[in-house]
């Protein structure tokens, strides 16, 4: 039935006479569903960064690994934004963004929020070079030794074969193998010997 077919059954249904609608009670909107609990983890991302030593930076995605949510470095910002009211002696400071070739920086999106990151990591000593950056090798903290990330395919290279020992040759019907004589020299040709000329 098209929307012309219901609004003319409305409005003289039988008999010609119209037809008064009395609204009924609204239906009220679906509560929304119910988040996760992300405030658990948030405790195990506290407790790792008040380990870090001063003087001492990590980033976000070690301190989730570290806290048993790998790949949840974002939750890790969410719950380092949420110490905005309390603090509650998590020093927040120390964690930074990652960045490539061993290094990180402030990725706070404020310039007031992120100057005041870098005033509180360079008054515990951490030196930030020209572009911003710190040296996680000099001042990274973990409680382990790093995983190393699997290395990077190059785009549009064919994918390299493994090979898993030399094949045996195959042997010609009849033939005897060749055997390799150690230290014995190639055969020479023999000399005044013309080469042959072609007719022509």
């Amino acid at each position: 039935m098209t929307t012309k077919d219901r609004r003319a059954r409305k409005q003289a249904p039988e008999g010609g006479r119209r037809l008064t609608v009395i609204p009924g009670p609204r239906r009220g909107r679906r509560e929304p569903a119910a988040l996760p609990e992300t405030i658990s983890w948030w405790d195990a991302f506290y407790r790792v960064i008040r380990r870090i030593p001063v003087g001492r930076v990590c980033t976000y995605g070690a301190v989730a690994a570290m806290a048993g949510h790998p790949r949840a470095a974002r939750h890790v910002g969410y719950a380092l934004a949420a110490l905005k009211e309390t603090g509650a002696g998590v020093p927040w400071q120390r964690v930074l963004g990652s960045r490539p070739r061993h290094r990180a920086a402030v990725t706070i999106k404020d310039p007031v929020g992120g100057a005041l990151q870098r005033k509180l990591l360079e008054a515990e000593g951490v030196e930030f070079d020209g572009r911003g950056n710190v040296s996680l090798e000099r001042f990274g903290w973990s409680w382990s030794t790093p995983v190393p990330a699997p290395a990077k395919k190059a785009r549009g290279a064919a994918p390299a074969k493994k090979a898993r020992g030399a094949a045996p040759a195959k042997k010609a019907r009849g033939a005897a193998p060749a055997k390799k004589a150690r230290g014995v020299a190639p055969a020479k040709k023999a000399r005044g010997v013309a080469p042959r000329k072609r007719p022509s």
